[in-house]
């Protein structure tokens, strides 16, 4: 390809929106414009290395038994409601209404593609002797993103690579989950993208059934929790903290806690610079509303509550199922930690939680957000292993404006039992060896995950196995995002010049500059040089345009192709032509009848 007859509108200056280096080199070499917060047009030099992303991920999904197929990006509202995803998206679902005849139709943009491939599956699955089977789409998604940002990292489309495996035991699922996994560090590896696969959170059936593929950036919005002593690694929702529980014996004769004023001092950071006290000596009280499955499970212990309240009478905010209402739960966290909402619901035993509202928190406290504390609290409680080890901490004092001092862990309260609760961070011990852990930044470029049968049984996708009986298909479902992998290399492979693009996925491997294109010799040779290359099957793209040299080697640099030839002047006249690799520094003068052949062996290289 020719520049002068392609589309690639360059930049000098930095754009002042955006905010990350890939955001800001994409702009600038080109590969994307913004049509809207959140919707980007890949330029034909983007769009290029999109399709040769894509074309890796489709090869080795193929490598690994998938099969293709291609789903409508519309769909059906009435799915949604069936797998009770529609409340769940919430406003990140684009839905609308269309008329048709008579009639008016809801339907969606789909975000992804579960509910049409297990509605797909259901009508066409039904004995084991169709299964396993892993269907795959590289297909363009929709999401209602709130803050877009940070280029094609955060959007509200997006193109992306699902696939899907239905199985008929647990064994085929794993099979077709290490197959997967597999197959996304083969895809990361030939993208020339440095990856972690981390543990993420598990799926309904429990263990490790899940793992994100997160690339280290600097500007990544997740956090990867890992051990530089071994191989462990997670995302922070996930990651342990290799802490164990330590029960603080109770103190007979410790003074009763101090009741001080702490007037419109509702936050760990407003009370402790009243109190000129360090966020390490409080108690963070928390309360949540949860489920009443969680009561049942056996992982919150029922503490004896004061003043004659009954815990069974415990309600929250008003639920629709009157016989099955949410209960209020209390997690107590030292006042410097963050409390892992993941871990929570692990260690209750449930699958819904969140933030109690207002009246909820006075009526199990007496009185408004900012003043929990555990002494004397009516519900349940449990607490983090870094409360047992306060030995006298500040609390809320379940009073407005009060607080607690000397409050001790196991005397003023009880305490029985700890749990994980908070968010790892750097020091922490490693749950898997004697090292400590580290975090880094991410970028999540795919997930693999076990969904067993949560679509299967809400969309009837059922199976008969060999006795004739009927059961739910096993599902996993993988992920990738292949604008996001795109970005993901632009992040972290460019320096102050522009991108450094790895050969596999870069828009052209080579780029051939003429100096001068008014003089023949300097145009023979490139042309010759050009169709030589070209028919041998290597993407050229000749920088014919009638500017400056150094105009032209700020834009070589600038959209980071990996190897640059140079044709002309000096060079020339000694018979030469000057080839570099994008991450070098210098070139190497060339013989030109040799060019052709040495760039070829630099093509092969690895």
């Amino acid at each position: 390809m020719r520049w002068s007859q392609t589309f690639i509108p360059t930049m000098k200056e930095v754009p002042s929106d955006a905010e990350v280096p890939s955001h800001q080199l994409m702009l600038r070499a080109g590969l994307i414009r913004q049509l809207m917060a959140g919707a980007y047009t890949f330029m034909p030099l983007g769009y290029r290395v999109v399709r040769k992303v894509s074309q890796i991920v489709r090869e080795e999904m193929d490598r690994a038994g998938g099969v293709e197929l291609f789903m409508p990006a519309i769909q059906p509202m009435e799915l949604f409601e069936r797998t009770g995803r529609k409340e769940a998206f919430g406003n990140v679902l684009f839905n609308f209404e269309a008329k048709r005849g008579d009639r008016n139709l809801q339907f969606a943009l789909g975000p992804t593609h579960e509910e049409v491939i297990t509605d797909l599956i259901s009508r066409e699955i039904k004995s084991y002797k169709q299964l396993p089977i892993t269907l795959y789409q590289i297909q363009t998604k929709f999401r209602n993103e709130e803050r877009p940002r940070f280029g094609v990292l955060r959007t509200s489309e997006f193109l992306m690579k699902d696939a899907y495996s239905f199985g008929a035991s647990m064994e085929q699922l794993n099979q077709a989950y290490d197959a997967m996994y597999n197959a996304y560090c083969r895809i990361f590896e030939r993208c020339g993208l440095e990856y972690i696969p981390v543990e993420a959170e598990s799926g309904p059936i429990g263990g490790d059934a899940s793992h994100e593929f997160m690339a280290p950036a600097d500007n990544g919005e997740d956090f990867v929790v890992r051990c530089s002593g071994c191989e462990y690694a997670a995302n922070q929702e996930r990651a342990d903290t290799g802490r164990s529980s330590s029960i603080p014996a109770r103190v007979d004769d410790a003074a009763d806690p101090q009741k001080v004023d702490t007037p419109n001092a509702g936050t760990i950071e407003d009370v402790s610079r009243m109190l000129n006290a360090d966020p390490s000596t409080f108690i963070k009280t928390l309360i949540y509303s949860v489920s009443s499955d969680a009561s049942d499970t056996g992982s919150v212990e029922h503490h004896p509550p004061k003043a004659g309240y009954s815990v069974s009478g415990d309600s929250a905010d008003a639920n629709d199922d009157e016989s099955n209402p949410p209960k209020a739960v209390a997690v107590l966290v030292r006042g410097d930690h963050e409390v892992n909402e993941g871990k929570v619901r692990r260690a209750l035993g449930t699958s819904s939680l969140e933030l109690a509202d207002e009246a909820t928190i006075e009526r199990v406290t007496g009185a408004p957000t900012g003043f929990a504390g555990p002494v004397g609290i009516k519900c349940d409680y449990i607490a983090d292993h870094d409360v047992a080890m306060v030995t006298s901490a500040i609390t809320g004092a379940n009073e407005k404006d009060a607080h607690l001092t000397g409050v001790i862990p196991g005397t003023h309260f009880e305490l029985t039992e700890t749990h994980d609760l908070r968010n790892a961070i750097a020091d922490d011990s490693c749950p898997r060896c004697d090292g400590t852990l580290e975090t880094v930044h991410g970028i999540e470029v795919g997930h693999v995950f076990k969904l067993g049968t949560k679509y299967s049984e809400s969309l009837d996708a059922v199976f008969l196995d060999r006795e004739e009986k009927k059961h739910p298909i096993i599902m996993g479902c993988y992920g990738i995002g292949v604008s996001r992998v795109v970005a993901a290399i632009v992040e972290t492979c460019h320096d102050d010049g522009g991108i450094i693009w790895p050969k596999s996925v870069a828009p052209y491997t080579v780029e051939l500059i003429p100096l001068n294109i008014k003089d023949e010799a300097t145009m023979t040779a490139a042309n010759k040089i050009y169709e030589e290359l070209s028919a041998g099957g290597i993407d050229v793209l000749m920088d014919d345009r009638d500017q400056r040299p150094g105009f032209k080697f700020k834009d070589a640099d600038l959209i980071g192709l990996p190897i640059r030839v140079i044709i002309g002047g000096k060079g020339l006249k000694e018979g030469n032509s000057e080839v570099k690799l994008r991450t070098e520094s210098q070139a190497t003068k060339v013989p030109i009848g040799e060019t052709c052949e040495y760039v070829r062996r630099l093509v092969s290289a690895n």
